[in-house]
């Protein structure tokens, strides 16, 4: 098996006032290309931090993290910032799209960013928003979309690059139950295309749709098991 993400002794502390704060504890992971994990614990339990890490949004106060093959352990916030583009989709709770652009131009945005030519970047866009189910939705602005569209919108923003993670903070937090759902199948179909996927929940019948579930405890792996059982 191939590793996307290899974690070795991974430690962060904050500083908080005078007190330092331990959010990770030499933690030790790897991710093999494919594998669909679920990241899970109670709010304190670290892992916030460890996606904060794994996405590159933050850097370990010691120890080695390696992102397909390369040193990411003690980049700057400019090189973090071109790793995020070309090899992370990012989906939020929030959903975080811009209010005041269409699905469409919401989707191309990364592709500006990554210096794409404008017809091309219509061209992609659109095709990933019609593979999420949103053929007939891309001229419309966030709020003339329900909440799971604009999910669906801010998936296909986070797939449009090609990313070698798809990585999801509570991607359902917002939803209600049968929207999730329809969420959830949708990041099952992303798995079987065989994207790698790591979804960030404290909610047990969301973490049953991954492969592999991770429990933090503390700031520590309490628990790395296969689901013999995942959801489809």
């Amino acid at each position: 098996m191939e590793a996307v993400i290899k974690l070795e002794k991974i430690v962060k502390n904050y500083k908080v006032g005078t007190q330092v704060v331990r959010a990770l504890r030499s933690v030790s992971l790897t991710i093999n290309k494919g594998e669909y994990v679920a990241i899970m614990g109670a709010s304190g339990s670290g892992k916030s931090t460890l996606m904060n890490v794994i996405g590159c949004l933050d850097t370990p106060t010691s120890g080695f993290y390696e992102l397909n093959n390369q040193d990411v352990s003690h980049l700057t916030d400019d090189e973090l910032a071109e790793i995020r583009n070309k090899e992370i989709g990012f989906v939020f709770q929030t959903f975080n799209l811009l209010p005041r652009n269409t699905a469409l131009e919401n989707v191309m945005l990364p592709l500006v960013y990554a210096g794409m030519k404008k017809q091309e970047r219509i061209m992609k866009a659109e095709k990933i928003l019609t593979e999420v189910g949103l053929a007939d939705r891309i001229e419309h602005k966030p709020n003339e979309l329900s909440g799971g569209q604009r999910q669906r919108v801010a998936v296909a923003r986070a797939l449009v690059n090609n990313p070698c993670i798809l990585l999801a903070d509570e991607p359902t937090g917002n939803l209600d139950s049968k929207i999730s759902e329809e969420i959830m199948q949708l990041f099952a179909e992303i798995h079987r295309k065989g994207n790698t996927l790591i979804v960030v929940t404290h909610e047990e019948d969301i973490a049953n749709h991954a492969h592999r579930i991770i429990r933090l405890k503390d700031g520590e792996i309490d628990s790395d098991h296969v689901n013999p059982n995942p959801v489809y």
